[in-house]
């Protein structure tokens, strides 16, 4: 993180405001924007903390401040401590430094062992702009917190960026539930790792969400969840084009000479739109460009030279292919609907489990129709698989969405994420 003071923009900023908020510091907007509020409470930070109280974010704030933009920290066992008192000291529970620490015996502590010891805040901030360097510092706090989370890398992007998977469970019904594959639908990749949160969570207490309980689920299913299929994508809407971007010009020029991402930009960095490039009439989506005006990369719709030509969705396509999965959603931003189908292929049961999803999120069921009908993700899983899969659109509005929605959509997905690990 690069040195951060009065005058600084950007979600680097929003992403320190809502950490001071949650532990205490302000009480301020998160808007993004280092003023007068922000200093204060970094001053507030830095004053508690043995630092020098200039407003500065830079090298040894940060370093402090990194403890809780994790969620934990590495403590050193010292003589005459206890986990109760550990736990007291850093905000926290016993359960939650047990869990941290799985081989941990809390009778009989090892003096100069190096435990975690998890704070008592939430990981995952839902007020926020979600960029790629957020989500994988999160993936991190979440893995100490809840050792058996297992995190993995299917692919790499146009940018060399990871793409990350998180496996939940163990059990045999394996399903896949996979976001942004749009950069403007960012909100989705909060969606899906704060119930990566909430649900190891609760396995960790033996607790229940919505009347299941968790430990159940964990044992009957295997969950893998790819929060951000296309994150070169949303740091260029969320962060804006960088000088040292390889495609600088090109963008501008695939963006119609405009060097703002912020309001229509869906595709990958090479102007490809990831939803389109799968091979499922694939055909069908090419000729359609011409119809829509696309006769290259640009913005939306672009099918790209072949399917999957683009590291994103090869990596993603590779990854379903080498599992078994029961079913799929892939989660975008428009509309409250869930689209079920694939022209005429109809696996067994996915009108039932459609219905479900209705039925607890309060979204309707519906076909596409024109270019969106061809070479997505879900229409390539239910054509080579002919098994259920789903796209399903969150929110209402104009993309991206406000995180303001991000509640609302929470609690319209919460049951349809645990149901689509049973039914």
């Amino acid at each position: 993180m690069e040195v951060l003071k009065t005058g600084s923009k950007g979600s680097d900023v929003m992403k320190i405001q809502a950490v001071l908020k949650k532990i205490g510091y302000t009480t301020g907007s998160l808007d993004g924007i280092f003023g007068n509020d922000t200093k204060n409470a970094v001053i507030g930070f830095q004053q508690n903390n043995g630092l020098t109280a200039d407003g500065i974010i830079g090298e040894e704030t940060c370093k402090i401040l990194n403890k809780f933009l994790l969620g934990y920290e590495d403590y050193i066992l010292r003589p005459g401590d206890n986990i109760y008192d550990i736990a007291r000291t850093h905000y926290t529970t016993m359960n939650k430094i047990v869990t941290a620490n799985p081989k941990i015996d809390v009778n009989n502590l090892t003096i100069g062992e190096s435990i975690v010891v998890p704070f008592g805040i939430d990981v995952v901030d839902t007020n926020i702009d979600y960029t790629y360097e957020i989500m994988e510092r999160d993936m991190v706090g979440l893995k100490a917190r809840y050792p058996f989370i297992e995190r993995g890398i299917l692919g790499k992007s146009v940018l060399e960026k990871n793409l990350y998977y998180i496996k939940l469970g163990n059990g045999p019904n394996e399903v896949f539930y996979n976001a942004a594959h749009h950069s403007l639908e960012w909100i989705t990749s909060t969606l899906l790792m704060k119930f990566i949160e909430d649900f190891s969570k609760a396995y960790s207490e033996d607790g229940i969400i919505n009347g299941y309980r968790i430990k159940d689920i964990f044992n009957k299913s295997t969950i893998y969840i790819v929060p951000m299929v296309n994150p070169d994508g949303v740091d260029l809407v969320i962060d804006g084009l960088k000088r040292d971007n390889p495609y600088y010009s090109r963008l501008i020029q695939w963006n119609k000479g405009s060097s703002d991402f912020s309001k229509d930009w869906q595709a990958n960095i090479r102007g490809v739109d990831l939803n389109h490039n799968y091979d499922a009439s694939w055909a069908l989506s090419k000729q359609a460009e011409v119809v829509y005006g696309i006769y290259g990369p640009g913005p939306t719709r672009y099918s790209g030279p072949y399917p999957e030509s683009e590291p994103e969705t090869k990596s993603l396509a590779d990854f379903t292919r080498a599992h078994n999965f029961r079913l799929v959603i892939a989660y975008h931003t428009q509309g409250e609907v869930i689209y079920w189908k694939y022209l005429n292929i109809i696996p067994n049961d996915s009108r039932k489990i459609a219905e479900m999803f209705s039925k607890a999120s309060g979204y309707i069921l519906s076909e596409t129709t024109g270019i969106v009908s061809y070479a997505g993700y879900k229409d390539w899983f239910i054509e080579r698989f002919v098994r259920p899969g789903y796209t399903i659109e969150v929110g209402k509005g104009k993309n991206p969405l406000p995180i303001s929605q991000f509640d609302k959509i929470y609690r319209d997905n919460i049951e349809v994420l645990l149901l689509g690990a049973i039914v």
